[in-house]
């Protein structure tokens, strides 16, 4: 299995700002489709920063993708807080997931029109960490389960959870969803696949032996992990191949944040690469690290650096500085645009398609 190279990198660059606008409310959540406006969910901070309750009422804003003009804003029944998902339903519709803005307790999801904001429909749904959404479902993630919510109807669909289990994030290919778990004997972190439409189990694609799994991404192909540890999810052999390389290391000192790819095969996955980031001389340098990808790219985030790789092979493809990276509330890469939200203001740079 090979290990990825940085080697051949241009001198890096400051990436191209499309547009950027200013905002009277804050920013707390962004999505971005293949096609369509920028969504941005908010909320206005009161003098102080205090409400009455708990609950945070929300808006949720269009803003056209090539200008930056807002085309609508609009009150949200989803309010600011713990658990959040948008994105683009199938019939011109946007869907946002998150906390109750009416004082009630739980989670909602609300389908508002893309032409002008109107509410279309809402519904409760169970509490949450994470969301993502697609046209067909939204699948919510809490410690205890995993939950899918049918995008238009705004009735559960189908929950999985398992004894000894605990969920954490998610991604999805086709008719797949794939989940980071702990298995809680262990304490130990790999990846399951479920079906998208019923929610049945379909196979380990990664053995619980991470100690974390911080995040991945899914594109054709390939799942990406960002691992605090790739030493215990290598196979003997690439183990092995490691160690020759560094004769100089044991696996203790090889221990660091890294990036893992695999194949994401219903029988047993095939890994593809693996890359672990240098560590800094003095560990109070060490960078907030992120990924996300789109297009069959991979997106990694170090504090204002922007680096894309091939999401198959790990080749790197060009690195850019983006102002305003490192103090971000949100961040999506589509269609060859990378939107950046920051408290009350969001920009869109263009990146390689």
């Amino acid at each position: 299995m090979p290990q990825s190279s940085r080697s051949g990198l241009d001198m890096t660059r400051t990436a191209r700002r499309r547009w950027t606008r200013e905002l009277q409310n804050e920013v707390d959540g962004i999505a971005v489709g293949d096609k369509g406006p920028v969504l941005l969910h908010g909320y206005d901070q009161p003098a102080g920063g205090r409400w009455v309750d708990s609950a945070i009422p929300g808006k949720l804003g269009a803003y056209d993708r090539s200008s930056g003009e807002q085309l609508w804003l609009s009150p949200c029944e989803v309010g600011y807080g713990r658990g959040f998902g948008a994105g683009f339903g199938a019939a011109n519709d946007a869907l946002v997931l998150g906390p109750s803005s009416s004082g009630s307790s739980g989670h909602r999801i609300a389908r508002m029109s893309l032409e002008n904001g109107e509410l279309i429909g809402v519904g409760e749904v169970p509490a949450f960490d994470a969301a993502a959404v697609w046209s067909d479902v939204c699948v919510c993630v809490s410690a205890k389960r995993v939950v899918a919510i049918d995008s238009q109807t705004l009735r559960v669909r189908w929950s999985y959870d398992r004894e000894g289990e605990r969920y954490h994030h998610l991604g999805r290919i086709g008719e797949r969803v794939f989940v980071v778990y702990t298995q809680q004997a262990t304490k130990k972190q790999g990846v399951l696949a479920l079906d998208a439409a019923s929610g049945d189990f379909q196979s380990i694609v990664m053995t619980p032996t991470a100690a974390r799994i911080h995040d991945l991404v899914v594109e054709p192909g390939a799942i990406v992990l960002l691992l605090g540890d790739v030493t215990a999810a290598l196979p003997n052999e690439a183990l092995l191949e490691l160690l020759q390389k560094h004769p100089d290391k044991d696996a203790a000192e090889l221990r660091g944040l890294s990036l893992f790819a695999l194949t994401p095969q219903k029988s047993s996955a095939k890994h593809l690469w693996f890359e672990i980031f240098s560590a800094p001389d003095d560990a109070d340098d060490l960078p907030e690290v992120s990924i996300s990808s789109d297009n069959g790219k991979l997106y990694v985030i170090r504090n204002a650096f922007l680096e894309v790789r091939d999401a198959l092979t790990g080749r790197a493809l060009g690195e850019w500085t983006v102002p305003g990276l490192d103090e971000r509330v949100g961040w999506k890469a589509c269609q060859g645009a990378g939107v950046l939200a920051e408290e009350t203001r969001v920009s869109v740079f263009e990146l390689p398609a």
